[in-house]
């Protein structure tokens, strides 16, 4: 369809295929890995490849999204074919994606039962699972990492050398495999005329002012002749209008020759003498000049291009992460992985070292766009790698496992590796038999994949993880703030369908809550609060006003509690905040319309963080709807209501409640059971904090506003 708009070369399409078979194959085994542990563990078939689209799945869309942006930035180069390659390969990355989360699931329900391992192989994959060579692997790199450390660096620099000599040109027919057409009829050319009749130079200006237009070209010829690197002037003559010259140059060197590119630009140099002497304003061109500008374009793309990958690595990955030192580390790893693949590929392609083992008859100049097309496919597959094996390790840790490192990386090498074989797998079998263009470019990818992979992710990755320790997870709490929250695993799923069935199957509380603490700016508001509020009920919290918003704040799905497990109405918090907020309104003083927000809150949770500032009639108005009837065949609604310390409650209520009291003070809670007004209601557990530190509630409360999104005094 795009070729019938606009010109696609050929390179483009063998690059696409390419890709898109090696990231397709990619995402349907993050995919299917996923799946086939869920049935080793008994999931329904359905249902495991549902949770797996919606686990890994979200990993493959971040994955596509960062190989589909540094696509499309190869248009940052502003050459018009790189643009188009990168954009028709984005669209295949694109299309991959979408098959890997949509066909996919659909075959794997299609298939059922027969993925499920027997039960024989299920428990040899479970005894499996210890991961014996990989924990074995990672125990060695973390034995004595700064070893490891200078092992890789050093490795991969002195690997990266060669490319300090790079030399790179577009592709010609003197580089096409000797008996092909093209080929014999350039090495005719110069067996018979000399090698710079393959490409020759053309001059052109404009001599209408001229009264002597042949004479002032035949001058232009004579100095052109003594510049070094002119073989001849073939031609030097007016087109029919008289109006521009043509000069002809044939270089004594061949059209890739970096002796070509100097007899362009000292051509080029001579443009103020000529405009001085003859008055010709003149250009140099033809088909090897436009090579050659083509070629110092992409050269000079290469430093904002690659600070845009550089720079997108660590954004998204400081989202990710949440971390400042992990995103350093990993575009640290980025750039030596790519130095390191630069460096080979001139040794074999510039050099000819091992040329033979890729089918490549003679030493030739790597393809112009090789570097910006590696950095920008090879910055997507680096952060796939990246974000698998780090994340697993960041789960371990922030669930308290000393041995993060370690349990982190064997959770997850095996899918890592696998990728990373069927990656190098694809790219390898283009070598030998890939045109021109294709063999560096592949060579490239696979020598890229294959050190990221195995020596940056897998190997300096846990050894810089274990230099730093628990201090790689820093990160400035006003930054924390500001991000974005990117659920690259789909922990929030997990976190979701384990607590499904929280705290008994079938419970109807209407707030259930377990360790719920919140700390602002440094001051600790709650800390291990349990709550279980019953549909009708009404609890009454006692505490400082900044601890009141901060636990209706998040009750109502408004904001996160620093610690803790709360599920409210049925909905799991934070994950389904969205959807718990359309029940759960807050009345507060400046609430213009109350009975409109009371209507809205039946049959779910109204949460009243000051009740004491409520105008009499709003007071009235709740109390009213406390005690109404409930509709048959709908749910009572819960009340959560707040007051100050030592407030007397029966001044604002007719109804039962019970007492959660948060006072400031020590991290002590003591176990209590309080009822108020005239109902002998069974009470439930409550937890005070003893001894007060002082602090006011004005002070909570200013301190509070970053937690509950700015609550007014």
């Amino acid at each position: 369809i795009g070729a019938s708009v606009i010109t696609v070369s050929s390179t483009a399409l063998i690059l696409v295929v390419m890709l898109c078979l090696a990231v397709g194959i990619d995402y349907s085994l993050f995919i299917i890995s996923r799946h086939r542990d869920q049935l080793i563990k008994g999931l329904d078939t359905e249902e495991s490849a549902a949770r797996a689209v919606a686990t890994s799945g979200s990993a493959v869309v971040f994955a596509g999204l960062t190989v589909i942006i540094a696509l499309v930035g190869l248009s940052i180069a502003g050459v018009p074919f790189l643009s188009v390659m990168g954009m028709f390969t984005a669209v295949g990355v694109a299309i991959e994606v979408c098959l890997a989360l949509t066909m996919l699931p659909a075959l794997l329900g299609l298939l059922g039962d027969r993925l499920r391992p027997s039960e024989r192989k299920a428990r040899r994959l479970e005894n499996q699972r210890s991961g014996r060579a990989s924990r074995w692997w990672v125990r060695t790199v973390t034995k004595w990492p700064l070893v490891t450390v200078l092992i890789v660096v050093v490795g991969l620099g002195a690997m990266a050398l060669p490319a300090r000599n790079i030399e790179l040109a577009l592709p010609n027919s003197g580089r096409s495999a000797p008996g092909a057409q093209d080929r014999v009829t350039f090495d005719l050319i110069t067996e018979q005329f000399g090698i710079g009749f393959n490409g020759p130079l053309v001059i052109t200006g404009t001599i209408v002012e001229s009264n002597d237009p042949m004479g002032l070209l035949d001058d232009m010829r004579a100095e052109i002749e003594q510049i070094d690197g002119v073989h001849m002037v073939a031609a030097a003559v007016p087109n029919q209008n008289a109006d521009t010259g043509m000069i002809q140059v044939i270089p004594i060197s061949g059209p890739d020759d970096p002796a070509t590119a100097e007899l362009v630009k000292a051509l080029r140099a001579q443009h103020d003498h000529w405009l001085a002497e003859y008055g010709v304003d003149t250009a140099v061109t033809g088909l090897v000049a436009v090579q050659i500008d083509v070629s110092d374009k992409l050269g000079a793309a290469l430093l904002p291009f690659g600070i845009f990958v550089v720079g997108l690595s660590l954004i998204l990955l400081t989202t990710a992460f949440r971390s400042l030192l992990v995103p350093i580390k990993a575009a640290f790893g980025y750039l030596l992985s790519v130095l390191a693949a630069f460096g080979v590929v001139t040794l074999v392609f510039n050099e000819g070292v091992g040329a033979w083992l890729i089918n490549l008859s003679e030493p030739e100049p790597i393809i112009s766009f090789l570097p910006i097309i590696l950095m920008g496919i090879l910055f997507g597959l680096a952060m796939d790698y990246e974000v698998f094996l780090t994340s697993r390790m960041r789960e371990e840790y922030a669930h308290g496992n000393d041995n993060w490192i370690e349990d982190g990386f064997v959770g997850s090498s095996k899918v890592v590796i696998g990728a990373a074989l069927i990656m190098v797998s694809v790219f390898i079998f283009f070598v030998p038999t890939g045109i021109g263009p294709i063999k560096p470019i592949a060579l490239s990818l696979a020598l890229g994949v294959a050190f990221d992979a195995f020596l940056v992710r897998m190997t300096l990755g846990p050894a810089l993880m274990k230099l730093g320790g628990a201090k790689v997870w820093w990160l400035p709490t006003w930054l924390d703030k500001r991000l974005p929250v990117i659920d690259v695993e789909g922990e929030a799923l997990t976190h979701q369908t384990e607590l499904a069935a929280w705290p008994t199957p079938g419970d109807r509380s209407a707030i259930y809550a377990e360790g719920l603490s919140a700390v602002a700016e440094g001051v600790t508001l709650f800390d291990h609060v349990d709550l279980s509020v019953l549909p009708g009920e009404v609890l009454l919290v006692e505490g400082s006003r900044a601890a009141r918003f901060a636990l209706m704040y998040g009750l109502g799905g408004r904001v996160k509690f620093t610690e803790g497990e709360a599920k409210v109405l049925g909905r799991i918090l934070p994950e389904e905040a969205s959807l718990v907020r359309t029940h759960t309104p807050l009345l507060q003083p400046a609430t213009p319309d109350p009975a409109t927000e009371l209507r809205r809150g039946c049959g779910g949770v109204v949460f009243v963080p000051s009740l004491s500032e409520l105008p009499s009639e709003t007071i009235e108005l709740l109390n009213q709807a406390m005690v109404a009837p409930v509709p048959a065949g709908e749910q009572a609604t819960s009340w959560v209501l707040g007051i100050p310390l030592g407030a007397d409650p029966t001044s604002y209520l007719t109804v039962d409640a019970r007492v959660l009291r948060l006072s400031s003070g020590s991290d002590r809670f003591t176990h209590t059971e309080q009822t108020t007004a005239a109902g002998n209601r069974p009470s439930r557990a409550a937890y005070e904090r003893s001894e007060e530190d002082g602090s006011s509630d004005q002070t909570l409360a200013s301190e509070m506003t970053s937690v509950v999104g700015g609550v007014g005094q």
